[in-house]
């Protein structure tokens, strides 16, 4: 969808699906999952960690730290990217909420 036609769609729309565009690969999953497990980590170890090339996990890193869902600081020669858990307790709320309302269906489907 062309980034014009977001203006359509409601802000929290258009959060979550930001959000669940940058988890929609399982790469970013691993990547995910692998900080969770290590509060921080270097981009060369996810490397090792996702099996994927250098410029491809660089790229999937990207995407998450465009969403917010990681930050990165620069120590030398690497990046030690980290987990921002601020982001992801208001990823968490919006999912919880967006979530919520299918408790409300009680099997009313045609």
């Amino acid at each position: 969808m062309g980034a014009s036609k977001t203006i359509l769609f409601t802000k929290e729309q258009n959060e979550i699906a930001t959000i669940a565009k940058a988890l929609s690969h399982p790469a970013r999953i691993a990547i995910i999952q692998s900080l969770l497990k290590k509060n921080a980590c270097v981009c060369g170890d996810l490397v090792e960690e996702t099996g994927l090339a250098q410029s491809t996990t660089s790229q999937h890193l990207k995407e998450l730290k465009k969403a917010g869902m990681i930050q990165g600081t620069v120590e030398g020669v690497n990046v030690c990217y980290c987990i921002d858990a601020k982001i992801w307790t208001k990823y968490a709320h919006v999912f919880t909420k967006f979530f919520a309302s299918i408790a409300q269906l009680k099997d009313q489907c045609c």
